[in-house]
Parts: C-alpha cells; sequence; structure tokens
C-alpha cells in the first residue's frame, strides 16, 4: 500500500498496490541483474587502446651483446618490461553491448517495480493542484524540512510523459539543486534506476501509466 502526498508533503490517503506489481519476485533476480548490466555497459564508448610491443615505434637495435656483460640478454627496448615498452593484454578498441530481449527486459521492470511497491519504496504524488518550482519547498515536500533533505534516502521523482511540459518542468527546476534527488519521466526511466534509488515518488499520472503499461503486457 502506497501513500498519496499532496503539494505540502502531507498524506491525503493510502493506494492500494496494484495487482501487476503485487505478485511475487522470486526467480527474477537473474532478469533483474541482465537489465542492469545492459543498461550500465551499452553507454561504455569502449576506446581505450594500448601498444603491443609491435606497434611501438622504436627498439630496433639490441640494447647490449647477448653474452659477456653479465646483464639479463635483452632483444629490444620496446620489450614489456622495459619502460615506454608495449603492452602485454592491454585494452583494445571493443564494444561493450550487450543483448537482452524485450520481455525479458519488461520482466525485469515489473519485478523491480513489484520489490519496491511491496517493500514500502514507492510514494505517490498528487499532482492535481501542483505549483512547485523553488527548491526549498520541494525538499520540504519530499523530505519534511530543507535540511533533512542533505543526508535524506536517495530519491526519483517519476512524472509521466505527458507531463513534460506542464508538471514535469516544475518538478525538474525545483530538483535540479537538491542532491540526493534525481527527476525523469516514465520514457526514460530505467531497471537501473528503480534498483539504484531507495525510494520513488511517482506522480499519480506516471502511477496510472506503468500500471496501464505493464497491466496490458501481462494479458
Amino acid at each position: 500500500m502506497a501513500q498519496v502526498i499532496d503539494a505540502q508533503g502531507k498524506v491525503v490517503r493510502e493506494q492500494e498496490t496494484p495487482a501487476v506489481f503485487a505478485g511475487s519476485t522470486d526467480g527474477k533476480a537473474n532478469a533483474v541483474f541482465r537489465a542492469v548490466f545492459r543498461e550500465l555497459a551499452n553507454p561504455r564508448a569502449g576506446t581505450a587502446s594500448t601498444k603491443k610491443r609491435d606497434e611501438v615505434r622504436g627498439g630496433g637495435k639490441k640494447p647490449w651483446r647477448q653474452k659477456g656483460t653479465g646483464r639479463a640478454r635483452q632483444g629490444s627496448t620496446r620489450s614489456p618490461q622495459w619502460a615506454h615498452g608495449g603492452v602485454v593484454f592491454g585494452p583494445q578498441p571493443r564494444s561493450y553491448v550487450s543483448s537482452l530481449n524485450k520481455k525479458e527486459r519488461r520482466a525485469a521492470m515489473r519485478a523491480a517495480l513489484s520489490d519496491k511497491f511491496q517493500t514500502g519504496g514507492v510514494t505517490l504524488l498528487d499532482t492535481a493542484k501542483f505549483d512547485v518550482s523553488k527548491t526549498k519547498a520541494f525538499a520540504t515536500l519530499l523530505f519534511g524540512s530543507p535540511k533533512a533533505a542533505k543526508d535524506g534516502a536517495r530519491t526519483l521523482v517519476v512524472f509521466a510523459t505527458e507531463e513534460l511540459a506542464s508538471v514535469g518542468t516544475s518538478l525538474r527546476r525545483a530538483g535540479a539543486n537538491l542532491e540526493r534527488v534525481a527527476v525523469t519521466h516514465t520514457g526514460e526511466l530505467d531497471v537501473k534506476d528503480v534498483v539504484g534509488y531507495a525510494r520513488l515518488v511517482l506522480t499519480t499520472a506516471a502511477h496510472d501509466a506503468l500500471v496501464g503499461k505493464y497491466s496490458q503486457e501481462a494479458k
């Protein structure tokens, strides 16, 4: 059951956990892990590059003669044990892209949201009369006071995509300077966001959008 708060942070009612997010999450941990791994890996550029022994310039001359010096034999100053030599097994340009089918990605999101709903990590924000654009007022709404916002639970505020030009603008402006608060919309919501934040604050429109989307997919 999630609490519904108004623009002043007061609890106005409680709402039952949607049926689509009330099911068991047993056996879904691997899907969530794979989804988070994919979301973190895919943006990686994979451009790290080192030169191997045969790619380093120079080193053609033998440093010293093979025998009689008392030192270990060396064939090139570009061998890996030399400064400025080649690198053994160093990184080479590669792709970090990890694939995951759509069905598993959606199952992972349902499981992540279900866990948040069932552990009391979701709060709903009634935006019917929402008019908050100041950081201080927003901090008070979420944490009770601006001081409490400095060490409060990491919070992700999610609004519906259709609210982008209205409530979304106010939420982003108000939350921009709060270190432990991030603001996004349902179109950008990822599994890593749901898992990575201790608390989700969904606008009522975002809640309805997520319930409608995943209820339809579950049929």
